[in-house]
């Protein structure tokens, strides 16, 4: 679906003198099909040439006639960049929509207008090529909110089967570098909406893919890969890798409950409900390390540490999040993996240090001895000992270890139940019949309540530079002094949920995996 590369050639068409009106068809089936079309106006003849665009149904049951979903703005071709307000406007339509709850803080009421130059600087330093299929991505999910939303049911189930399906790659793939660049000049406020309500859209498709309703024929597979995006940057001495994840889009590792699968469509109806909410969920994370680079007579040395590791797993809500049914019921994380290092075959290492030894508890051991005796000619023997012992042992919530693998340093965090101190992310739930009882999450029972919990109140983790601090170091060749290299960075998050408040068996661990480049500039400043 090359539909830029037909809306630039659109002022530049020699049919221009025998018609006013051009169709693009976005998607046909049997005598159904949804269009997009493109209308000429001149108002006078020394007035400009504008065009509109509008998404129009026909041969549906529903409307016998032509009927228009979509009317866009109108364009000006007498403009340097004709199309930049229709860009604009698909941009603001789809962030005002965003499915963020009235206690967000992403600010869809009160976010201001896209500012047109940072997008008109995105459409003239990428070639036509990779922009095509941003847009195409951003279209997609305009029409989202047209077909699936704002339409009757059998245009919504056309959308997803005809038109969303065979381009599912658009949503899922990271059109590096348009995407990239675009969630880092909008801000981080509009790119949270943009995200969750791209997560919306995914969630919905694999929702409907599960239950299979209306796609039951459906052809089209979705990406072996985890569906969300992901993108690494280099800013103010931090590499920063982001990443968000619809949680039905991660793949499941560990599941299970009652003995059966637990998959739609559910017997009773609140455990059903309860996978709605669940699929309804996002993972959102952004991992902050800071680097810092010293320049040595032999060697150039590069330090690393974890300056800010943030995890959110975020309700995909329209409405109020505490209108939302198991509002309480959400996934939380389990494990988190990230590792850093230069690319894969590098010979410009000499060394690398860490800068944390593995774990050894020290435990408090009491040893406690009592003798009893009674001395003279008594009958009966009245000496007695006993002996005590006890043993304390400090637990907490989350364990933090570093390795290494090749050059690249490892720092992971592992939550233990912090009861028995086995990991979270590899327990089962055997059941119980009572609140609290789940046997392998007992203690996350009301987990986001109480002093002692390991997750903020809204179900996210926060790791400062306070709880894991330690630098691992790298001393590279003194040849590499005045170059900017490529440095990967990447992380692996696992999201395990067991009932909060529900009194069901049912549990499950899932797995997202990201990976990407940043750039360590070795150019030392006067």
């Amino acid at each position: 679906m090359d539909l830029w590369s037909w809306i630039s050639d659109l002022p530049s068409s020699d049919d221009w003198t025998h018609s006013s009106s051009f169709t693009f068809n976005l998607a046909t089936h049997g005598n159904s099909s949804i269009q997009l079309t493109a209308n000429r106006s001149t108002a006078s003849a020394d007035s400009d040439t504008s065009l509109t665009f509008a998404v129009e149904l026909n041969g549906f049951p529903s409307s016998a006639e032509m009927k228009t979903l979509w009317v866009s703005n109108a364009c000006s071709l007498s403009s340097d960049k004709p199309f930049l307000p229709l860009i604009l406007q698909l941009l603001q339509e789809i962030i005002s929509r965003s499915p963020a709850g009235q206690k967000s803080t992403c600010p869809r009421s009160r976010l201001q207008k896209l500012k047109p130059d940072p997008v008109a600087w995105i459409m003239d330093s990428h070639s036509p090529e990779s922009f095509s299929g941003f847009f195409n991505l951003i279209f997609l999910i305009r029409l989202f909110w047209v077909c699936a939303c704002d339409a009757p049911a059998e245009i919504g189930s056309f959308y997803f089967k005809y038109l969303l399906s065979p381009h599912l790659e658009a949503l899922s793939s990271n059109h590096a570098p348009v995407l990239r660049t675009f969630l880092i000049t909008i801000g981080v406020d509009a790119e949270l909406c943009f995200t969750r309500t791209l997560g919306y859209v995914i969630a919905k498709w694999l929702i409907l893919r599960e239950v299979g309703v209306g796609l039951q024929t459906l052809t089209h597979a979705p990406p072996k890969r985890s569906l969300g995006f992901t993108y690494a940057t280099e800013a103010h001495g931090l590499w920063i890798l982001k990443g968000h994840a619809p949680v039905m889009g991660m793949r499941v590792t560990r599941g299970g409950g009652a003995g059966r699968k637990y998959q739609f469509p559910l017997i009773e109806a609140k455990e059903s409900a309860l996978r709605y909410a669940l699929a309804h969920q996002q993972l959102e994370a952004v991992i902050q390390l800071e680097y810092s680079v010293k320049y040595q007579e032999g060697y150039v040395h590069v330090g690393a540490r974890v300056d800010n590791i943030r995890l959110h797993v975020a309700r995909l809500a329209l409405g109020s999040v505490d209108d939302v049914e198991y509002a309480e019921e959400r996934h939380f994380v389990s494990r988190v993996r990230v590792w850093v290092g230069p690319e894969v075959g590098a010979n410009y290492v000499g060394a690398m240090s860490l800068g944390r030894s593995t774990e050894n508890v020290e435990r408090e051991v009491k040893v406690q001895k009592i003798l009893k005796s009674r001395y003279g000619k008594a009958k009966m023997s009245t000496v007695k000992a006993t002996a005590r012992t006890s043993t304390r042992t400090k637990m907490r919530n989350w364990r933090w270890d570093q390795e290494a693998e090749g050059n690249a340093a490892v720092f992971e965090a592992v939550l233990c139940d912090n009861t028995t101190g086995n990991e979270v992310a590899m327990k089962k739930n055997n059941g119980g019949s009572e609140k609290g009882e789940e046997g392998g999450g007992e203690s996350f029972a009301n987990r986001y309540g109480g002093t002692d919990r390991a997750f903020s109140k809204s179900g996210g983790v926060v790791f400062g530079g306070d709880e894991y601090g330690e630098e691992v170091g790298w001393r590279l060749s003194k040849e590499t002094e005045g170059s900017v290299l490529k440095w990967r960075i990447g992380g692996q998050i696992w999201l395990t949920y067991y009932p909060n408040e529900m009194r069901i068996p049912y549990f499950e661990t899932r797995f997202v995996e990201w990976c990407d480049e940043v750039d360590l500039p070795l150019i030392p400043t006067k």
